[in-house]
């Protein structure tokens, strides 16, 4: 069965030693975590995990029965095929002068980016929006030379009425 990129959503308790635990469950199971990114819920005290994995279906889909059996967990579920949004956030600082400033700015407002702080020798660019938004804006910053870059990983959640994961 051929690798598939999965998104798994899980909302998760909030407390010390959750992430860790669900961590090692892929680490268990041999899977490389491509991205991770948590952050508060529209509930108290539950956290939204979205993590993003290389791996064939069937073994995905062990991992998530097991991740659905672990405590602390509330419930979790690959969206990956279904209908959702998905969207990262990135800082890119970028060398600059008075020479290529301009131009980096030109580049930036085509991918409405924006400019979130500049230094004699450096802009910084946000960039929101698929991964593939941000990795061509970032190819194209690489000729500029990046002295800094951070990216959030993948956050999503499923398009419209669709509860993911289910509470």
């Amino acid at each position: 069965m051929p690798a598939t990129k999965h998104t798994i959503v899980a909302l998760v308790e909030d407390k010390p030693g959750v992430l860790n635990r669900i961590a090692s469950l892929f680490r268990r199971r041999g899977f490389n975590i491509e991205s991770i990114a948590v952050g508060s819920s529209e509930i108290p005290h539950l956290s939204r995990m979205t993590i993003v994995v290389d791996g064939a279906n069937t073994m995905v889909e062990q991992v998530r029965k097991q991740l659905d059996k672990t405590m602390d967990v509330v419930s979790v579920s690959d969206i990956t095929g279904s209908n959702h949004v998905s969207r990262e956030l990135a800082l890119i600082k970028v060398k600059a002068n008075t020479a290529t400033r301009s131009e980096i700015m030109q580049i930036v407002d085509i991918f409405r980016a924006n400019i979130v702080d500049v230094s004699a020798d450096s802009v910084t660019v946000e960039v929101t929006g698929d991964e593939e938004k941000t990795s061509s804006l970032l190819n194209l910053l690489r000729d500029y030379g990046i002295r800094e870059l951070a990216r959030t990983g993948r956050i999503a959640m499923t398009r419209g009425s669709l509860n993911s994961p289910k509470k």
